[in-house]
């Protein structure tokens, strides 16, 4: 099972993020691509931006974003293999400009990527 850890895309790189994944649609506001130091950008596998604006981060609204964006990822089969594959093995932090990591996009994504092929 994968290291993936969730930082926030105004903490400051650390070598221990080992791959660091931006997993926002949009560009964290104000973050200059040196200071992101980004390894990967999967813009296919982040929420669509109708879901985006829907959940608006309203924590009554998470248990339906969760279920909403999984079905989106559903859809997105290859490419998040293709990202399993990545972090295969390997220490990787998904970066997310989100306030609230437990709350987020990001915490569905780990979730999805730490849980075990059948």
């Amino acid at each position: 099972m994968p290291s993936i850890a969730i930082k926030r895309a105004y903490d400051k790189p650390e070598p221990r993020d080992g791959l660091r994944i931006l997993v926002d649609r949009l560009w964290p506001r104000g973050v200059s691509k040196a200071k992101l130091q980004l390894d990967a950008w999967p813009r296919d596998l982040t929420p669509s931006t109708g879901l985006r604006k829907w959940y608006g981060h309203e924590p009554t609204r998470f248990a339906e974003f969760r279920h909403r964006y999984k079905a989106e990822l559903a859809k997105q089969r290859e490419q998040l293999e293709a990202l399993r594959a990545m972090v295969k093995g390997r220490p990787a932090t998904l970066i997310t400009a989100t306030r609230e990591l437990d709350l987020s996009h990001a915490e569905v994504l780990r979730r999805i990527l730490q849980k075990k092929k059948k």
